[in-house]
């Protein structure tokens, strides 16, 4: 039952319209803006890059909430703007509206302060360029005390303490000092990594955390920010599109398909120096590896894009996180093909430790991820092992400097065109990729171990080959050339329909789904609500031993469920990748000498040939390094 207080109408008072005070202004600006301690180290941390600062150094005590200190050498603020920074909407950096269109510095908005000071106890010291002393200020809710001299070399310190203790609501949302301290983190080795000449120091209560000395290079600075032991695994990207008005210009690091993770929370994707998160940026970077990872996992990434500050807008978001691309395709476009030429070039086989990470200790030693040996150091070790064998003639064996003559000329042979070979037809392969991956000893007898996989060696190791997963990649590069290039599979027609009961639903989609069907050299009628005739099927399924029946009982179903789009390119890979996996050879087939042989040389004519095309290994490597470690000879 209401009682009789709040069955009583409200008053005209709720409904006036009255202008808020200052402070509550700000900390409802603040709630926008000041999430939490990683919020303001951002802000922070980003007006003294615009400051022009060389060294930036962060204190955090409690996770932030306790105390941010964060100190600059930067141009300071002159004595008789100290009041004006902290008044709300007061910028230095945009004087009228066109300067919207144009934004080439971290923060604008001119808010950041002002919703600071409302929800903490603010203290200011700065000292301007050719100033004699520095002057102070503090705030502290809407208490604001006079400027007063202070001593401090040119440059701005910035004091945060008791984060939210005027708005306990907002406090209590935190997480544990420990977490807000390691967001906190997060987004610095964030900036650090977009700025690589600005040295970054980070100390929480009173333990270092991040030290990066000035003058890195962006490629020295994210290494160092994302391990060293990842050194080896990054891919450099490089694009140029850039001129005056628009264009792109793309600079980064992707790391191979073995150190992807569970998680995207290894991508760090820049634009003019800002951290931002673009749908576009990571399908474009999803896209490049696609076939190369496993559904699910999430490629490392270090994406620095440079673009006109005309050709984006950034303020569509409070916290300045999303932008919004005047040419969304043209940026797609740059690091779709960006990121995947790169990985081409690259021979993104896997070692077994990548593998297999618990092999990281005991006779592998401690190292999970070991450096990939140089070329020198390869030839070297090929040289010595090959001294050491009775293999070649005594006079190759007496002339080192020879050998490695011969091993380099081999290691560095140029690459030579090819198309993919549809069957299993024993003929020669050229490679069009054999200066990017190292090539498999084709002369050497291949082993075919359990009927599932194939030993053979390259230059760097022992190689092991899934033949399904290999085989399923062949099948699937030559159907998508095929159906890409303008052309259609050939069909076997069934001399009566195959009779197929699925869902009402794949049936209402079968309009839908003509297209496409005819492309693959499927052809499928509705017989009923829920039956289907199968009136014809691709000729090289049929010849590989594939049910239509079956076949195309399971498209209907995959085609009936949810995140299918019939026409679009994610579909007709789903459904080429369903046919190579049903026409490749399988584990447990016996295959002849000259089926493994071509094979092997098949890898060596398909892009991506290291995964099949739901992103699984095909081959994986086991080194020199690592067979020399297992037989205790280093």
């Amino acid at each position: 039952m209401p009682t009789e207080e709040a069955a009583q109408p409200r008053t005209d008072r709720r409904a006036e319209i009255r202008r808020l005070p200052t402070l509550l202004v700000n900390q409802i600006a603040a709630g926008e803006v000041i999430e939490r301690p990683a919020s303001v180290v951002k802000e922070t941390v980003e007006n003294a890059i615009d400051a022009g600062a060389t060294r930036i150094t962060v204190e955090l005590e409690g996770g932030g909430v306790e105390l941010i200190r964060v100190s600059d050498d930067g141009h300071g603020i002159a004595p008789d703007q100290m009041t004006l920074a902290i008044a709300p909407h007061a910028t230095s950096k945009i004087r009228e509206a066109e300067d919207l269109d144009r934004i080439g510095t971290m923060g604008f908005r001119g808010e950041a302060l002002a919703s600071i000071a409302s929800v903490s106890r603010l203290r200011i010291i700065s000292r301007a360029v050719g100033e004699d002393e520095a002057r102070e200020i503090t705030v502290e809710g809407d208490s604001v005390q006079p400027v007063r001299p202070a001593a401090r070399a040119v440059g701005t310190t910035l004091e945060v303490r008791n984060l939210f203790f005027n708005t306990p609501a907002r406090r209590k949302f935190l997480r544990t000092p420990a977490t807000e301290q390691m967001r906190c983190l997060d987004w610095l080795r964030d900036l650090a990594m977009a700025h690589p000449a600005i040295a970054v120091r980070c100390v929480c209560d009173g333990s270092v955390k991040l030290d990066l000395p000035p003058g890195q290079t962006p490629r020295e600075r994210a290494v160092a920010i994302l391990g060293k032991e990842l050194e080896d695994q990054l891919v450099e990207v490089s694009v140029d599109r850039f001129d005056d008005s628009r264009g792109v210009l793309v600079w980064g690091l992707v790391g191979l398909p073995a150190i992807a993770r569970a998680t995207p929370k290894a991508q760090h994707v820049f634009l003019n120096g800002r951290t931002i998160r673009d749908k576009t940026v990571q399908h474009a970077i999803r896209e490049a590896y696609r076939g190369l990872i496993e559904p699910g996992r999430h490629p490392t990434a270090v994406m620095m894009i440079e673009m006109s500050p005309s050709a984006v807008d950034v303020n569509v978001h409070p916290a300045k996180l999303e932008v919004r691309f005047r040419d969304q395709s043209m940026v797609h476009r740059a690091i779709y093909h960006g990121v995947r030429d790169a990985l081409q070039r690259a021979d993104v086989t896997p070692t077994a430790l990548q593998r297999l990470p618990g092999l990281g200790s005991g006779a592998f030693g401690s190292a999970i991820m070991p450096s990939a040996p140089t070329q020198d150091e390869q030839v070297d070790r090929l040289v010595e092992y090959l001294k050491s064998r009775p293999i070649g003639s005594a006079e190759q064996a007496a002339e080192p400097e020879r050998l490695r003559e011969e091993i380099r000329r081999v290691l560095d042979e140029p690459a030579r065109a090819a198309s993919p070979v549809p069957d299993f037809a024993p003929r020669p392969i050229e490679s069009q990729r054999e200066a990017e991956m190292p090539r498999v000893r084709a002369a050497e007898r291949v082993l075919q171990v359990h009927s599932s996989y194939l030993i053979t060696q390259d230059a760097h190791g022992v190689v092991i080959i899934d033949q399904h997963a290999l085989h399923e990649r062949v099948m699937f590069e030559k159907l998508l050339a095929r159906v890409t290039g303008g052309g259609e599979l050939e069909r076997q027609r069934m001399l009566t329909p195959i009779v197929v009961e699925t869902s009402r639903g794949a049936v209402e989609m079968l309009d839908e789904l003509q297209p496409m069907f005819e492309r693959l050299g499927i052809e499928v009628a509705a017989l009923g609500p829920k039956s289907v005739g199968v009136h014809a099927a691709p000729s090289f399924l049929i010849s590989r031993g594939v049910e239509p029946g079956e076949f195309v009982e399971e498209l209907l179903d995959k085609a009936a469920g949810d995140g299918f789009v019939p026409g679009s390119e994610e579909a007709l890979h789903e459904v080429l990748d369903m046919m190579a996996c049903k026409a490749a050879v399988k584990a447990g087939d016996r295959l002849s000498d000259e089926e493994m042989d071509e094979l092997i040389r098949l890898r060596e004519s398909v892009e991506r040939s290291g995964s099949c095309p739901h992103g699984r290994a095909t081959t994986v490597r086991l080194t020199i390094a690592e067979l020399e470690k297992l037989f205790d000879r280093r």
